[in-house]
């Protein structure tokens, strides 16, 4: 099963998140062709690639064209009917709508309205349409399976949006973070918009404090506008393969011994063979005895020693066998030195951080 991680830090906007799945490997081409399914005002797309506290991060902006002022406001209908009539596949209409429905219900709580009237104001604009659909472009892209996200910091302190000045986090961010984990931060900015927490209280599947068990095949990173102090303003996102239902396979080692003796004296036997391996072998040693005995090594290890010796002569003599094999397993990883995790709050309004 294919998962993705969203390491969120820093937060997250909308903007970021598009950024950070495109540097991990969703198709750019395909979202930019498909964005164009959407009936809006003109826009163009800007992706650079910049630096955010030692982190090459990957920018994203969706550019207005200037000649044509973007429609503001819109309504949750308008929204929804021009999402299902865009013509996108059955996942990216179901992601984009999931992210939709949960910023509407928030909105519709904290404004007293039913939902189908819910008027958006910066939700409603241009690039969070642009941001929300890409997010879903980039998700069925990527062909994920499950979505994981870690606790979410929203941010402290206010903010100005169309209804006045705000505190962070605004009131439909923080509905709809209601019975989702959230992480304390002492930084006076808003770092989750209302835009990120649609994409994590409507598409993530499960939330947890640490990368879930996986084998990391992409990492990306996509940076937000403003620069924090003390940290990278991104968001760092891992998709790979899920890990968790493998069980760990045992390495089983064999070694036989068999010594013959036909005379009379007295003389040691002393084998310490030193295996120096990565996972298993098999070795065996053999030489004809007589007499007969069989001992085994501890079981709990996998490994197993069985000696056998025969004599067929009638006089004294004495054997000692010492077998005391070294098996070492020496398995060596080199660390991959991930950057710290970023992300970027997107400004109120358009919640661009």
């Amino acid at each position: 099963m294919r998962i993705l991680y969203l390491d969120c830090f820093s937060g997250l906007s909308g903007d970021m998140t598009v950024a950070a799945l495109v540097d991990a490997g969703a198709d750019r081409l395909y979202l930019e062709e498909e964005l164009q399914r959407i009936r809006l005002e003109p826009f163009t797309l800007e992706w650079k690639r910049v630096i955010k506290r030692g982190i090459s991060s990957l920018k994203f902006d969706v550019v207005p064209d200037p000649a044509h002022p973007p429609v503001h406001h819109r309504h949750y209908s308008e929204i929804v009917a021009m999402l299902t009539e865009a013509g996108f596949n059955e996942r990216v209409t179901s992601l984009s709508l999931a992210m939709f429905e949960k910023i509407g219900l928030a909105e519709s709580k904290i404004h007293g309205i039913p939902l189908e009237t819910v008027h958006f104001h910066e939700v409603g604009a241009i690039d969070s349409i642009v941001d929300i659909v890409g997010i879903a472009l980039a998700i069925d892209s990527l062909q994920v399976d499950q979505i994981y996200s870690s606790p979410v910091p929203l941010g402290t302190g206010t903010i100005r949006i169309d209804h006045g000045v705000y505190p962070v986090p605004a009131p439909a961010t923080l509905e709809m973070m209601r019975g989702l984990p959230v992480a304390s931060t002492n930084l006076r900015y808003e770092l989750t918009t209302p835009t990120g927490a649609g994409v994590v209280s409507g598409i993530v599947d499960e939330f947890c404090d640490g990368i879930p068990p996986m084998i990391v095949e992409a990492i990306g990173y996509g940076a937000g506008t403003r620069d924090l102090p003390e940290q990278p303003n991104v968001l760092r996102v891992i998709v790979g393969t899920d890990t968790s239902g493998l069980r760990q396979h045992a390495h089983t080692h064999s070694h036989a011994h068999t010594h013959s003796h036909e005379h009379e004296h007295a003389h040691s036997h002393d084998h310490d063979p030193v295996h120096h391996h990565g996972h298993s072998h098999v070795q065996d040693h053999s030489h004809n005895h007589g007499q007969s005995h069989v001992h085994e090594d501890s079981p709990d290890q996998g490994h197993s020693h069985a000696h056998v010796h025969s004599d067929d002569h009638g006089h004294a003599h004495a054997h000692s066998h010492d077998d005391g094999p070294g098996h070492t397993h020496d398995h060596s990883h080199e660390p991959v030195q991930e950057s710290e995790p970023p992300n970027e709050l997107e400004q109120s309004p358009k919640h661009n951080h």
